[in-house]
């Protein structure tokens, strides 16, 4: 395992944990321009990227897709994976090549249910990575959208 692509995780899941974790882990890469997942789409995996970025978009009918957040290196790329009903509530781009630690869900779902306490540990670092993700995407709305000054949160 490369401490440095997992340093997410090593922040959110005790060592044991990571450890069985990565055990699921295959390298994967991807050129600029490839989308990851789109809107709607069944979320059967996720990623951890080890180098490169990718942009998270929104639809937005009549206009381009919205970027609401561009992750980078370390960063968990989806978090739709573990619940039900498995669908991204997100697409993602590869804004420049990217190489990342690539789980299969399903597998990871599993092992989770297997072992409370790691499915704890995984279930926190997702939240977490999800409340960010959230309040990033209320932010590039509302800066996007709302009045001048509307995005700013106190």
């Amino acid at each position: 395992m490369n401490a440095p692509a997992t340093a997410g995780m090593l922040r959110a899941l005790p060592a044991e944990h990571r450890q069985r974790l990565m055990r699921f882990a295959h390298e994967t890469a991807f050129p600029q321009g490839t989308r990851l997942f789109e809107e709607g789409g069944r979320a059967d995996r996720f990623w951890i990227i080890r180098t490169g970025s990718v942009a998270l978009d929104m639809h937005v009918p009549g206009r381009r897709p919205a970027v609401i957040e561009t992750l980078g290196v370390n960063e968990l790329i989806g978090w739709s994976w573990l619940f039900a009903p498995h669908v991204w509530h997100l697409g993602a781009e590869a804004t420049s090549t990217v190489r990342a630690y690539e789980f299969d869900a399903t597998a990871i779902r599993s092992l989770c249910q297997g072992d409370p306490a790691l499915g704890q540990s995984v279930a926190q670092w997702v939240g977490d990575v999800l409340a960010h993700r959230l309040r990033s995407s209320r932010t590039r709305l509302l800066d996007l959208y709302a009045p001048y000054g509307s995005g700013s949160l106190l």
